[in-house]
């Protein structure tokens, strides 16, 4: 009973440090998007600002067009979310239900395409891109977060479609109903959950990709949010802090959101069809 006991104050205790670990810079990051310029300089930093300000928002929004950089940032990961729910949705159900080595191959190429690097990629998307006169575009933008963000998205549609009972299904076969419309009427109104968790996940990833956006996006006008936070860094290296930090709070307000509205449905998305009914 005591060594049951420790283990689990040991385990709680190890979480609380990673929940610190992982918190600590979201705190500072907001501490330091509130800070006057004097305490941003002073040797003898304190963790909650003394004298509260606004001016770094304003600074923020003064020097780079932020609130178009969102835009662009919106339209990308809602036309990457949609695009890739649309397409994996059908795929997962014939990953989910079709049995053989075709089927096994293709689940084994998701699982292997998670670990390309987005430095082997971005050649070929860059050359596709180019030839379909799509670079420096937020439609050709969308194309790469498409195909980056496809392979989870098969994973866990596919996940849920194994949690639907085959049953329903059969049943709605024996009243003559075919394929298509046995997903369309049965399978997809009972999957409407995880689409809807499938394609915040992809928002998410959309919202906050950096490298493929610095890269595809050349003209400040059509540069997504990430990258426009790098601007805030000088020639020398020098970041204007206090704006910065204001900015990057700003920007990652919509993804803690989001995730913190989905975050169970994407667990029960990587769990769903572990364990057969």
């Amino acid at each position: 009973m005591r060594t049951s006991t420790g283990a689990r104050v040991g385990q709680y205790a190890a979480l609380l440090a990673y929940l610190v670990f992982l918190a600590f810079p979201f705190f500072w990051l907001v501490s330091t998007a509130f800070k006057p310029p004097q305490e941003l300089a002073s040797l003898h930093p304190t963790w909650i600002p003394e004298n509260p300000t606004l001016d770094n928002f304003r600074q923020a929004f003064d020097e780079q067009p932020l609130l178009r950089a969102a835009l662009n940032s919106l339209l990308a990961a809602l036309g990457a979310a949609v695009v890739a729910v649309v397409i994996a949705t059908p795929m997962a159900y014939v990953m989910a239900r079709r049995r053989g080595r075709l089927t096994k191959a293709a689940t084994g190429w998701v699982v292997v395409s998670q670990a390309f690097p987005f430095v082997l990629l971005i050649i070929p998307l860059f050359l596709v891109l180019k030839n379909l006169r799509m670079i420096n575009s937020v439609p050709g933008l969308v194309m790469v977060y498409v195909v980056w963000s496809l392979p989870f998205a098969l994973w866990m549609l596919a996940g849920y479609v194994r949690a639907v009972p085959a049953e329903l299904e059969e049943a709605a076969a024996v009243d003559g109903a075919g394929r298509l419309r046995t997903l369309v009427s049965v399978t997809a109104p009972l999957l409407a959950p995880g689409i809807v968790a499938t394609a915040l996940f992809a928002f998410i990833t959309a919202w906050n990709e950096f490298f493929f956006a610095l890269v595809l996006l050349k003209t400040p006008e059509k540069q997504t949010l990430p990258v426009i936070l790098t601007h805030f860094i000088g020639a020398e290296g020098v970041a204007d802090l206090g704006p910065l930090a204001a900015a990057a709070f700003l920007a990652t307000l919509p993804s803690l959101v989001v995730f913190a509205l989905i975050q169970r449905r994407i667990t029960g998305g990587m769990l769903a069809g572990a364990v057969k009914s």
